[in-house]
């Protein structure tokens, strides 16, 4: 198994905009993390304008997969976003 981190990179005003799709994007991640995929998931605070998500994975196109159905993305809460693998060196996830 292998780590990927999702970056995401927010609208101007994400903390509005992701209202009326927040319940939504939460149930998403929610079955990825039932799935056993995704392990950590947050916003930045200060700013607000970024977030990270990390999955336990080999298939990279389940992280795709995630983001091209997330409502954030599919609503344009979420205006960018790129996946990287993670090669982990230390500490323990799960």
């Amino acid at each position: 198994m292998g780590y990927y981190i999702l970056f995401y990179k927010t609208s101007e005003t994400y903390i509005k905009d992701r209202e009326p799709h927040r319940a939504l994007h939460l149930e998403h991640a929610k079955k990825a993390q039932e799935t056993g995929n995704l392990l950590l998931a947050g916003a930045l605070e200060e700013p607000a304008d970024q977030a990270m998500l990390i999955f336990k994975t080999d298939q990279r196109a389940q992280v795709e997969d995630f983001a091209k159905n997330d409502p954030y993305v599919l609503h344009g809460v979420v205006k960018h976003w790129a996946i990287s693998p993670w090669k982990v060196v230390m500490g323990k996830l799960i």
